[in-house]
Parts: C-alpha cells; sequence; structure tokens
C-alpha cells in the first residue's frame, strides 16, 4: 500500500516572484493608472468631445439657415460630424503626450526597468489610448450626430438613424479618431520629442491635403486618396472634395495600413534605442 503525499504550500519565495513577474494585462493596467491620473488626458478628450458635438452643431445651423441647405458633397451626416476632423488635433495630441511626457520628464527610465521587454509598454499605452479614445469618441458622434439632426429638422433637412451610411458614419468617426491617436501616438515614440511629434502630425493631418488642392488635377487625382486624413474620411458620409474617393473601408484600411507601418517603425527604434 502506498501513500500520496499531498502538496506543501507554496514557498513565499515563489508567491514573492509570482506577485511581481510582469504580464501584459499588469502593464495595461500600470498605463491606465497614468492615464487616468492625469489630467492633461481627461482635458484633451473632453476638448475632442466638446469640438466634435459644438462644431456639428454649429454647421449644421449654418447649413439649415442657407436657403440652398448644404455645401456640394456634403450631406445631413457629414455636416453633424464634421467636428471630427478638428477632434482629430486633441485626440493627437493626447497620443504624443501619453509617450512623449514620459520622455520629457526621464519617467520612461523608471517605465522601461519595470518593463525590461519594453515593447509590452508600447503595446500596453496603444490599447489604453485605442479603449479610451473608442468609448469616448463614440458617445461624442452619436451625440453631435442626434443633435446635428435635431437642429436640421427645422428646415426638414435631417437623416435618421436608419439612413444608409449613418449608422456606419457615427461609428466610424469614431475609429477614424481612435486611429488618428494611435499613429500620433506611435509619431511620440519614434521621434521621442513632443513639438516635433505634434508638428509631424499636423503637417500630415492638416497641412498637407489642403496644399494638394493647388496641384494640377492630373496630378493629385492620383494619389490625394491615399493620404491619411482622406483616406479614412472615406468611412464618413461625404466625399470632402477628394475626385476620385476610395469606398469607405478599403480607405480606413489605407488609414490602418500607415498606423501600423508608423507603429513598427516606432516598435523597432523602442527595441534598438536606448531612451
Amino acid at each position: 500500500m502506498t501513500a500520496t503525499l499531498a502538496p506543501g504550500p507554496a514557498s513565499p519565495a515563489t508567491s514573492r516572484d509570482d506577485q511581481l513577474r510582469v504580464t501584459q494585462i499588469r502593464v495595461v493596467l500600470s498605463e491606465w493608472t497614468k492615464f487616468r491620473s492625469l489630467r492633461s488626458t481627461l482635458y484633451t478628450l473632453l476638448l475632442a468631445g466638446v469640438l466634435m458635438i459644438g462644431l456639428g452643431a454649429l454647421l449644421s445651423a449654418v447649413a439649415a439657415s442657407q436657403p440652398h441647405g448644404f455645401d456640394a458633397g456634403a450631406t445631413a451626416v457629414s455636416t453633424s460630424l464634421t467636428g471630427t476632423f478638428f477632434a482629430q488635433l486633441s485626440v493627437g495630441v493626447l497620443g504624443v503626450l501619453l509617450i512623449t511626457g514620459e520622455y520629457s520628464t526621464g519617467m520612461i527610465r523608471a517605465s522601461l526597468a519595470v518593463v525590461p521587454a519594453r515593447l509590452p509598454m508600447l503595446w500596453a499605452k496603444l490599447a489604453v489610448c485605442a479603449g479610451a479614445v473608442f468609448l469616448t469618441m463614440l458617445v461624442s458622434s452619436l451625440t453631435a450626430f442626434m443633435v446635428g439632426q435635431a437642429v436640421l429638422s427645422g428646415k426638414h433637412l435631417n437623416a435618421t438613424l436608419s439612413d444608409p451610411g449613418a449608422l456606419r458614419s457615427i461609428v466610424g468617426a469614431a475609429l477614424y479618431l481612435t486611429v488618428a491617436a494611435m499613429t500620433a501616438l506611435a509619431l511620440g515614440a519614434l521621434l521621442r520629442n513632443t513639438a516635433a511629434a505634434i508638428s509631424t502630425f499636423v503637417a500630415v493631418f492638416f497641412v498637407i491635403p489642403p496644399l494638394t488642392m493647388l496641384l494640377p488635377a492630373s496630378w493629385s487625382g492620383h494619389f490625394v486618396q491615399y493620404l491619411p486624413s482622406n483616406a479614412g474620411g472615406m468611412l464618413i458620409d461625404g466625399t470632402y472634395g477628394v475626385a476620385h474617393p476610395l469606398s469607405p473601408w478599403t480607405g480606413f484600411a489605407v488609414m490602418c495600413a500607415y498606423a501600423v507601418v508608423l507603429i513598427g517603425f516606432a516598435a523597432w527604434r523602442l527595441r534598438r534605442v536606448d531612451a
């Protein structure tokens, strides 16, 4: 007859190692704690929501006051969501500051000492940024749509959620801003300087697209639809002056491709170059 010995309690050293072990979930929770403890993150998200809702309501009121209604290429849905393209500046600044703020204060050294593998920290920042921006902007885009349609209803120009493309545009606005914020975060991780990253983001999303309108149509018609803001903007109802627009989800895929490439370069630099 043999006796089976029950396993003894785990040693204190083993329990302590388990508690100190770095996992992706723990890194995400750590980054979430950093995110919600900073006033700047709350202020930039609040500003993005105010811009989306306020400008959407303002431009809807302007369209309702005009005898000819909407401008060429605009619809009731796109007009109420026009604030999306101004809110992207706020979420862009948010994305940049999430990483460059640590470089400017030197806190990045402590973060990388705790997470020596480095990349889990970048993935965690991207996850926290994407989750916070998407949820906040989804609520904001839905509110902007409802407020805009309430303003337009006085002239019977309003749309409803059941109209073609309306629901896609509302969700698309949140997706667009989420990818824009992740692109900005990748720029911050790549350049490691707040001014340089924000300037690059502004140039790509705000300066270059209008400048392409100065080029001959025979030139710009071949590439302007592939610029990040123009490609991603196709997910929101309206063509916004693009001569040969991509289909909504194809355009969004192009915008995501830019973000993935930048994130890849940022990850490479984070692994190769010391903070």
